[in-house]
């Protein structure tokens, strides 16, 4: 088992347990190794599908900022193929409560472990200068979930909104939530917090909601959280993923279903396999077919839809809040 502080040059492999910073002991990149896919071959990426290397100056400079401060960036911790764009454009993801989830979800590269309690106190403080520091107008504030604490870290996260507000009182937040284990109470100490966007992925159709996430996640337990946050007059967004084997009446029934519970902003993205111990990507849906899906959804009336191959939930959340805004204000 590698130990991992300041000083470590082995990184553990993928898979593999280890022992964070904090003291918890955790698996790199959520799953372990995997034999459930022995001799499965990966589907090759189709010529159209290519990720741009993330660089320039604003990135560069929001990446050591973080990296300073000791934040957890979703951008970097699910590998996401947008990091260089939207930091680039000083939209930022931050990713509050650590970097290690309690969860282990089939698709998802976060570290997977058990923090038993830790929580960094002075977090709310670092979460708000780094926001200042870059100048930001729009933030996406996620966090890994936290079943280990009473409150899944409802509090916590309010404490990150607020500190937030109060030192860049012009700031737009939104909180990609984790799901509180549907507890409405808790999600209501959120809600109070100041946010502007509420946001928690379906990220699947109904009928691959398992083996895709982790058996404490759910379908209608997700539609309760977002239908609870709408009818409070917040602003509602979820995401998911194609690719996974659903199908095209599946994610027609699942923007349905999203329409019902007041989800005014969608993002729909391909499935990346992180590792080969996460689940094997199915199809590489065409450009053309998430074009398609986005005009289905606002036909359905979901008011913005944001589909295609690299979009992922937080992908430039600037833009679609502000059409929504602008829309809103005729």
């Amino acid at each position: 088992m590698v130990i991992m502080d300041n000083n470590t040059i082995q990184k553990p492999a993928s898979g593999e347990k280890y022992i964070h910073q904090n003291g918890t002991k955790a698996i790199k990149d959520g799953i372990k190794v995997s034999v459930e896919y022995p001799n499965q071959e990966p589907l090759k990426k189709p010529k159209w599908f290519k990720v741009k290397l993330p660089s320039g100056e604003n990135f560069l400079s929001l990446k050591n900022k973080v990296h300073e401060l000791k934040l957890s960036s979703v951008c970097e911790e699910s590998k996401c193929p947008n990091i260089g764009e939207c930091w680039n454009h000083k939209t930022a993801t931050l990713m509050v409560m650590g970097s290690v989830c309690t969860r282990a979800c089939k698709f998802c590269s976060v570290d997977t472990g058990n923090p038993k309690g830790w929580l960094d106190s002075d977090e709310p403080r670092k979460t708000a200068e780094t926001i200042a520091f870059m100048s930001l107008d729009y933030v996406v504030l996620t966090s890994v979930d936290r079943d280990d604490l009473t409150d899944g870290g409802s509090s916590h996260i309010a404490k990150c909104v607020d500190a937030s507000k109060r030192k860049s009182p012009n700031v737009v937040i939104e909180v990609l939530s984790p799901d509180f284990r549907g507890n409405l109470d808790h999600l209501d100490i959120l809600l109070e917090s100041g946010l502007d966007v509420f946001s928690q992925n379906i990220e699947t159709v109904e009928r691959l909601t398992y083996p895709v996430r982790d058996p404490r996640a759910g379908y209608k337990q997700t539609l309760k959280m977002l239908r609870h946050a709408s009818e409070k007059s917040f602003l509602s967004k979820s995401g998911m993923m194609l690719g996974l084997g659903e199908e095209k009446d599946e994610v027609i029934k699942t923007m349905r279903d999203l329409h019902d519970c007041g989800v005014k902003i969608l993002t729909i993205g391909q499935y990346l396999r992180p590792t080969i111990n996460h689940l094997p990507v199915k199809k590489y849906i065409h450009p053309d077919e998430f074009l398609e899906y986005s005009d289905i959804g606002m036909e359905i009336g979901i008011e913005e839809v944001v589909a295609g191959p690299l979009i992922r939930s937080s992908y430039r959340a600037d833009r679609a809040f502000m059409k929504i805004e602008k829309n809103k204000n005729g």
